[in-house]
């Protein structure tokens, strides 16, 4: 499984962005799928997390719900996550993540796969 992340950059406060986190290979659509957020000298943190095949409530964070919004293109195998009213804190470096065992947790030890990561500056 391969994820590529695209879609950051640097922006003014209040400024939007749109993620784009492209998934190839073995899924089998009854995984889970998370943004998760590094800023430097702070721990990754889950931003916003739901599963694939639908059905369930998305997780957002506290610092970000309202603002950002997670969702997929099932037939493209991408993920999406739309970033508005940015913040100086929303800088970080945003990575998508695949878990496929049964536990969808909000840590990334529960992630089997990872993209790169994408740049997000706000200032």
């Amino acid at each position: 499984v391969q994820l590529v992340e695209s879609g950051g950059g640097s922006v003014q406060a209040g400024g939007s962005l749109i993620l784009s986190c492209t998934v190839s290979g073995g899924t089998n659509g009854n995984d889970c799928v998370a943004w998760f957020r590094q800023a430097p000298g702070k721990e990754r943190e889950a931003v916003a997390r739901f599963f694939r095949r639908g059905g369930d409530k998305t997780y957002y964070s506290d610092s970000v719900r309202g603002r950002f919004t997670a969702s997929q293109d099932f037939v493209e195998n991408t993920i999406y996550l739309q970033m508005s009213n940015l913040k100086p804190e929303d800088s970080a470096m945003y990575y998508c993540a695949v878990a496929t065992g049964v536990v969808c947790g909000l840590e990334s030890h529960w992630y089997d796969y990872w993209g790169r990561g994408t740049q997000v500056t706000v200032s």
